[in-house]
């Protein structure tokens, strides 16, 4: 049974910074993308960002770009998502996801996710 577990959440001032972890077990992740999506209130869920199997390539959302970094640690089949200057528009639920993709900023490529953890970002 495959299980993502987001830690790592929540409150924050506007300006701080927070450090996501998606932890994976279940199943071997080899050749797995890992990434982040995050849906805020009344929003549709949207993707940040993702990183491959080798960490050798990553992607991010122009919203985050140069805000946030993801990167994973094979060894414990676990990926992370360093927050930096957060700002109030990035109060949402986040979540990890994992799959072999192509369109890896479409959530529609991903069957593995988490149950999300919750960051609010206060102005």
């Amino acid at each position: 049974q495959v299980q993502l577990v987001e830690s790592g959440g929540g409150l924050v001032q506007a300006g701080g910074s927070l450090r996501l972890s998606c932890a994976a077990s279940g199943r071997t992740f080899s050749g797995y993308v890992m990434g982040w999506f995050r849906r805020a209130p009344g929003k549709e869920r949207e993707f940040v960002a993702y990183i491959t199997w080798s960490g050798g390539s990553t992607y991010y959302a122009d919203s985050v770009k140069g805000r946030f970094t993801i990167s994973r640690d094979n060894v414990k089949n676990t990926v992370y998502l360093q927050m930096n200057s957060l700002k109030p528009e990035d109060t949402a639920v986040y979540y990890c996801a994992a799959d072999r993709c192509s369109s890896c900023w479409s959530a529609r490529e991903y069957d593995y996710w988490g149950q999300g953890t919750q960051v609010t970002v206060s102005s």
